[in-house]
């Protein structure tokens, strides 16, 4: 199965000059969403995983899945004023401008093995300050993984020196 023909790219969105990397017509499609997850589970090999850390909003439809397929507790990365519970925060760049990302102050516990996910790695900066969340809390990051990479934008640099991983390469 080719999963580069279940992403649709959308032009100028969500600004122009911006090529967004639409994941629907994958998750709209029982076989693709499931060949997805097991090449994401492949990416991990046999590593034991605590949690799956997934980011807002696009990066929760497959770490919710491999939570589930790893027997691992689940923790949301979301925006601000998103969660109900104490959080800590981090600032970040994007490609097309700034903002922030929470997470609850409990979510990990210290040495917790921790998979970091998102569908996209682009600019970096989004996974990069999970990154720090994640390790001011005590979680040890096994591997940082994503659906595609824009491997033009060099994010992957930014996640120096995790062990980052894609199913797909754009």
């Amino acid at each position: 199965m080719q999963l580069e023909d279940y992403i649709r790219d959308i032009h100028d969105f969500p600004k122009p000059g911006i090529v967004f990397k639409d994941i629907t017509p994958l998750l709209n499609n029982a076989k693709a969403t499931a060949a997805c997850l097991e090449k994401l589970l492949q990416l991990l090999g046999n590593q034991k995983i605590d949690k799956v850390v997934g980011i807002e909003s696009r990066g929760f439809f497959f770490a919710t899945l491999l939570a589930q397929k790893l027997n691992a507790g689940f923790i949301p990365v979301r925006k601000p004023g998103k969660l109900p519970h104490k959080t800590i925060n981090r600032r970040y760049a994007l490609e097309y401008g700034e903002d922030h990302i929470e997470m609850h102050k409990d979510a990990i516990e210290k040495g917790d093995l921790i998979l970091l996910h998102d569908d996209v790695l682009a600019t970096g900066g989004t996974a990069k300050a999970a990154c720090e969340l994640i390790e001011t809390l005590g979680g040890k990051i096994i591997q940082c993984n994503f659906l595609m990479e824009i491997a033009i934008l060099k994010g992957k640099d930014k996640l120096v020196p995790y062990d980052v991983q894609s199913v797909l390469k754009f």
